[in-house]
């Protein structure tokens, strides 16, 4: 394969022979498997070939390089974030919830891939493979109908964006904390109720006087807060409309 130039590994056809050994498609899988077990920083051409049974030479007859590599596995992932036909239907904040619920799921599952993939996008930029544009073109499909000129639509679908991915990343955090061990971050909590109940951070007594110290499931509460603020968030939209603002 050429290596002439910086273009999208899509743009490139597949290789292709009667009985393939390997494909991309198998290739991304094997890469995001790597890393949902020990992590992106495991992920190298070497070691997804290993556990192809391959040679690492053999992979660079479909991919050029390593980010060829995490481009298709970024793509691989957003086909998991895709919804169905149904659900793109009817009322535009229900066909945008159901974008954002998958999508969170998504990034749920594979918690080392937002970090992975801002860090590939700072260095490569942008790759619009066909999982992609599949999600962009269902985002734009459920805001079709919104009461919203084209500016606005576009706005929320990136706000939208937003508020998914920023709690995504909460979500992964305080899970990698719950895994490392509860022992510390249990005297952490007891240590920050005992400065609160000092006196001397009056207003943060007040908003948290009715929250005992340890409230229940951390994993439920952040799954209510995030149906709770993406029902917020839509239900504002709507409302700056009905009001005549953009």
């Amino acid at each position: 394969m050429s290596r002439a130039g910086p273009r999208p590994i899509w743009s490139f056809p597949e290789p292709g022979t009667r009985r393939p050994r390997l494909s991309r498609e198998r290739i991304a899988a094997t890469a995001i498997d790597i890393a949902d077990r020990d992590g992106i920083g495991a992920v190298s051409m070497r070691r997804v070939a290993e556990s192809l049974g391959s040679g690492a030479m053999s992979l660079y007859h479909y991919i050029r390089d390593k980010a060829d590599l995490l481009a298709l596995m970024d793509d691989a992932l957003m086909a998991e974030a895709l919804v169905s036909d149904m659900e793109l239907r009817g009322d535009w904040r229900i066909a945008v919830t159901a974008i954002a619920r998958r999508t969170r799921e998504m990034f749920l599952r594979h918690p080392w891939a937002l970090a992975a993939f801002q860090g590939a996008y700072a260095v490569h930029g942008p790759q619009f493979g066909p999982n992609t544009l599949r999600h962009m073109e269902q985002s734009a499909t459920a805001v079709a109908n919104a009461p919203l000129s084209r500016k606005a639509k576009l706005d929320l679908i990136a706000i939208v964006d937003d508020y998914v991915q920023g709690h995504a990343l909460r979500s992964g955090a305080d899970r990698a904390r719950d895994e490392a061990g509860g022992a510390r971050d249990a005297e952490s909590m007891n240590f920050l109720f005992e400065q609160i109940g000092s006196g001397r951070y009056p207003y943060v007594q007040a908003l948290l006087a009715d929250i005992p110290a340890h409230d229940g499931d951390g994993r439920a509460q952040l799954e209510s807060r995030f149906e709770r603020g993406l029902r917020i968030l839509l239900e504002g939209i709507s409302a700056q409309k009905s009001a005549g603002r953009r």
